[in-house]
C-alpha cells in the first residue's frame, strides 16, 4: 500500500512550479536535502522518477507531468474542505487570500480594505498583487481564494464577476494640452509608451490602437504606470492609463490629461474565483461590496 501524504503532494507541486530544488526548498521553509528526501521517497514509493535532475533545473518524467495533474487537484479539494469550515449563513470570515492586478492594487485596493475592515470586520485580508498570469495559476491551484483583474479571463474553471468599468485616459505632454487628442489610427504614428509584456492593460491598449508589439512607434515598456508617466512629462512620448490611476500618478508631473471624444476604450474589472469554491455565496456579498468601491471611485474622477 502506498502511503502518500500532503506533504509530498505541496513538495512536489512547488518543486514543479518553481522548477529548482534550493528555491523550491526555500518556498517551502525546508532545507534542500530535506526536500530532495521528500521527492526521492515519493520516487520510491511509485517505483519510478518523477523529475530529471541536472544543475541548474528540474524537468517533469511523463509520469511527473501526468502525478502533478492528480496531485494539484488533491490539493484543491483539501484547500475548498479547509473553506468548508468558513461556510455559514453569516459573514466571511477568516483569512482571504486574494491577488490583485497591478494596474489596480495602488488605486483601489486601500479603499476595498478599508471598507471591508467595516462591513466585515472579522475578514482578515491577505493581498497580493502580480500580473494576470501569474493570478489566474495560483488561483487555479488554490494559492488563491479570489482575484481582482481585467475581464474577461475566459478559463473555464473560473466564475467571473463584474464590478465596474472604467476608460482609458490619454496623457501626453503639458505642451500638447492645446492640440486635439488623437484618434486611434493617428496613436501608431506617435511615440507610445507601454507597460511590459505580461500585462493585461497593455494588451488592451495595443488592441485599441490596432497595433502590434513589434511596431516601432513602441518607444519603451515600462514596469508600472508611474514610469510611463514621468517618461511622458519628461517629453518622451504619450501614453494610456486607467481612470482610476489618474489623481495618483499625474500629481506631480507638469501633463495633459484627455478623454476620447469617440470610441472611447474602456476594460471591465471584475472578480474571479474557482466555480467549485464553497465560498461562492460570501464571495457575492464580498463582490457587491467591491463593485459598490469601485463605482464610487470612478464617479467621483468623472464629476
Amino acid at each position: 500500500m502506498i502511503n502518500f501524504t500532503l506533504k509530498h503532494f505541496r513538495y512536489f507541486d512547488a518543486l514543479a512550479r518553481i522548477g529548482h530544488f534550493g528555491r523550491a526548498a526555500e518556498a517551502c521553509s525546508i532545507s534542500q536535502p530535506a526536500l530532495s528526501s521528500q521527492i526521492k521517497e515519493l520516487e520510491t514509493m511509485l517505483g519510478a522518477p518523477l523529475v530529471e535532475r541536472a544543475a541548474r533545473q528540474i524537468r517533469l518524467t511523463t509520469l511527473g507531468e501526468e502525478f502533478l495533474v492528480r496531485a494539484r487537484k488533491v490539493l484543491t479539494d483539501v484547500e475548498e474542505m479547509a473553506e468548508l469550515a468558513r461556510l455559514s449563513d453569516g459573514p466571511l470570515q477568516g483569512t482571504l487570500r486574494i491577488g490583485v492586478i497591478p494596474t489596480v492594487a495602488p488605486y483601489l485596493l486601500p479603499a476595498i480594505i478599508q471598507a471591508l475592515s467595516e462591513r466585515l470586520p472579522g475578514l482578515e485580508l491577505m493581498p497580493r498583487e502580480s500580473i494576470t498570469k501569474s493570478l489566474v495559476e495560483d488561483l487555479l491551484q488554490s494559492r488563491l481564494d479570489v482575484i481582482v483583474a481585467a475581464l474577461p479571463i475566459s478559463e473555464p474553471a473560473l466564475r467571473e464577476f463584474a464590478l465596474f468599468e472604467e476608460d482609458f485616459i490619454l496623457v501626453r505632454s503639458a505642451k500638447d494640452a492645446d492640440r486635439p487628442v488623437p484618434s486611434p489610427d493617428k496613436l501608431q504614428e506617435m511615440k507610445l509608451l507601454l507597460l511590459e509584456e505580461g500585462h493585461c492593460f497593455r494588451d488592451q491598449a495595443l488592441s485599441f490602437c490596432d497595433m502590434r508589439p513589434s511596431d516601432p512607434s513602441l518607444v519603451m515598456e515600462g514596469s508600472s504606470l508611474a514610469t510611463l508617466v514621468q517618461m511622458v512629462s519628461a517629453g518622451l512620448g504619450l501614453t494610456l492609463i486607467p481612470e482610476m490611476a489618474v489623481p495618483l500618478e499625474t500629481a506631480s508631473a507638469k501633463l495633459s490629461i484627455s478623454r476620447f471624444p469617440k470610441k472611447t476604450p474602456k476594460r471591465t474589472i471584475g472578480m474571479v474565483w474557482r466555480k467549485t469554491s464553497p465560498l461562492h455565496k460570501q464571495l457575492m456579498t464580498l463582490g457587491a461590496i467591491v463593485r459598490q468601491v469601485g463605482q464610487a471611485r470612478i464617479e467621483q474622477l468623472q464629476v
